[in-house]
């Protein structure tokens, strides 16, 4: 016997991409920035010149900042990144019902591993993908939940998360609000 529904799951669904996918000009184009002085490490030059930046997305208020640099652009290019994984473990997107792995995903996982590497670009955009249908499946990362939705091992989508500390206690206080055990990394 056909299954009726199993056309909605199967169909990949288009959906709007995660602030944290954008390409940097978009991302940026949302975003104000704000230049100051701070003190630390630098020596002279890096009391006299502006070289800390802080992105504010407007959207959310969410924001990614650095200074540790001598260059602006440095510490731009460090900043966008901060931003991008605040945005990631902060800010959650509706998932519909069907297929909603993104190109990306499916590019990046293979035989239910995920291959991305913390320091890769890419992983800002995995880390929000896989956060997003976490939420939409209760926090559940198994038992037909998050793992079964974006086609990978439960173990493989836990250890991306767990890369990334702050997304890691985001969800472990999402599951506790909701009475579920900490997940382990």
């Amino acid at each position: 016997m056909n299954d009726p529904f199993a056309e909605i799951f199967e169909q990949p669904v288009e959906r709007p991409p995660h602030p944290a996918a954008l390409d940097d000009e978009t991302l940026l184009a949302q975003c104000e920035q704000s230049r100051d002085r701070r003190s630390g490490p630098g020596g002279q030059r890096r009391n006299k010149v502006e070289t800390h930046i802080t992105l504010t997305h407007t959207p959310t208020g969410l924001s990614g900042q650095a200074g540790e640099r001598r260059s602006l652009e440095e510490n731009k290019r460090v900043a966008l990144r901060r931003l991008r994984l605040t945005l990631a473990t902060e800010l959650r997107m509706e998932v519909p019902n069907g297929d909603i792995r993104s190109d990306l995903w499916r590019a990046r996982v293979k035989d239910r591993k995920i291959a991305c590497s913390t320091r890769h670009r890419d992983f800002p955009s995995m880390l929000a993908e896989a956060m997003d249908v976490l939420c939409a499946c209760a926090w559940e990362p198994g038992r037909g939940g998050a793992s079964t939705r974006l086609e990978c091992t439960a173990s493989q989508l836990i250890r991306l998360v767990a890369s990334h500390p702050p997304a890691f206690e985001r969800v472990n206080a999402e599951r506790q609000k909701l009475g579920k055990r900490p997940l382990r990394s």
